[in-house]
């Protein structure tokens, strides 16, 4: 299981340059490639957007780069054609305006075009872009892998407090159903009451229909061994653990409707606590 909340970055450094790549994941419902890369490199965005495709399934991801060109030798390169052509064209000048007017070399050095700048092969520049950017991916999947394992802990961590305050409601239930019978008693006997044996069991039965929460205990169960089952999977699971997480609250709200007992009503709470300390969790998961 992965999280979807990460951050790399890689600086490589090469013969064509120094490449510097940053990731950004953060959590969302869906992929959400955003890119910010320098004009002479946009050729790399498809690719990288191609792979990321292929390597992560959910979250928002940002991708930067920052390029800076290795120094090269400063061994100038003139474009003698030009400066011939400049020459004659000068030349034809000097025959209208008459001589004294001549360019100088300095001149002829600034024009456009007239010294040649060395230059790295593209391909290559892209190929090193490129191999930066999977060392970066490398980085980003393996923090994201270890974050989802933090998680996974923590989830089972909630799961072992929800199953424990399950446990505590099926111990406490016959207690709590047979004080509620007690209490009905007494009642009856502080107002001096007498109602009939069979009409009391009526009630009885009523009181122990609205207070059955056997088959909410049942799903509870139920629910935590697919949560379990859903940690244990790989690829993306955010989305059914969300769903599990609505129907944990489902059952808990259910249970805190019907309950009879401040006992149970804390439980619930303390459910209803534990369930949203794992939604919040789950957000983040791939």
């Amino acid at each position: 299981m992965h999280s979807m909340t990460a951050f790399a970055r890689v600086d490589n450094v090469t013969a064509t340059g120094t490449y510097t790549w940053e990731i950004r994941s953060v959590n969302s419902r869906y992929l959400e490639l955003h890119f910010r890369l320098p004009e002479s490199l946009k050729a790399v965005e498809a690719p990288v957007r191609e792979v990321l495709r292929k390597g992560l399934q959910r979250g928002k991801v940002e991708c930067s780069l920052k390029f800076t060109p290795a120094q090269q030798e400063q061994n100038l390169s003139i474009n003698e054609a030009l400066v011939a052509q400049l020459n004659a064209a000068a030349d034809q000048v000097h025959a209208v305006i008459g001589p004294g007017n001549a360019l100088d070399a300095l001149e002829i050095l600034k024009w456009p075009g007239v010294l040649v700048q060395p230059s790295f092969d593209q391909a290559q520049v892209e190929q090193d872009a490129l191999n930066g950017f999977h060392q970066a991916l490398e980085q980003l999947v393996a923090m994201r892998e270890r974050e989802g394992l933090a998680l996974t802990q923590f989830i089972l961590q909630r799961l072992d407090g929800i199953a424990a305050e399950v446990e505590k409601v099926k111990a406490i239930l016959p207690e709590i159903l047979t004080a509620q019978r007690q209490h009905l008693l007494d009642k009856l006997a502080d107002l001096k009451l007498q109602v009939e044996p069979d009409r009391f069991e009526q009630e009885m039965i009523i009181i122990l229909q609205k207070a059955d929460v056997d088959e909410e205990l049942d799903r509870l169960d139920a629910h935590l061994a697919e949560v379990s089952r859903i940690l244990k999977q790989k690829g993306a699971v955010g989305r059914r653990l969300d769903f599990m997480m609505q129907e944990l609250n489902r059952e808990a709200n259910t249970l805190s409707s019907k309950s009879i007992s401040h006992l149970t009503t804390q439980i619930a709470v303390e459910l209803k606590v534990l369930i949203e300390q794992m939604r919040e969790q789950v957000q983040n998961i791939e």
